[in-house]
C-alpha cells in the first residue's frame, strides 16, 4: 500500500499570481503552492505585464503563457519540478 495518495494530484489551477520572487497558484482543492521563479528562468526575465498575460490549459491541468511560450504542469509543481530541472534531466 502506497502511503501517497494520488489524489493530491488531482487537483487544478483556478489562479495564478507573482511577487518578486514566486510564482503562486491557487489549487481547486484550496492548496495555495508558491514556488521560485528561479524554476522557471522565462517567467523570472518576464516584464510584471508578459507575466499577468497567462491562461489556463487543459481545465487548469496546465497553466501557458503564449508570448513567452512557457507552459508549467500542475502535477509537476506539486511533484517539485521546474522548468530548470526538466532541462537538465
Amino acid at each position: 500500500m502506497s502511503i501517497l495518495n494520488n489524489d493530491i494530484f488531482k487537483a487544478v489551477a483556478v489562479d495564478v499570481w507573482f511577487d518578486d520572487d514566486k510564482l503562486y497558484i491557487l489549487l481547486s482543492d484550496g492548496r495555495e503552492m508558491g514556488v521560485p521563479l528561479e524554476w522557471f528562468p522565462k517567467l523570472k526575465k518576464a516584464t510584471p505585464e508578459e507575466k499577468a498575460d497567462w491562461r489556463l490549459i487543459g481545465g487548469g491541468i496546465g497553466i501557458r503563457w503564449e508570448k513567452l511560450d512557457e507552459d508549467i504542469s500542475i502535477e509537476g509543481i506539486i511533484r517539485g519540478r521546474g522548468a530548470v530541472y526538466r532541462s537538465i534531466n
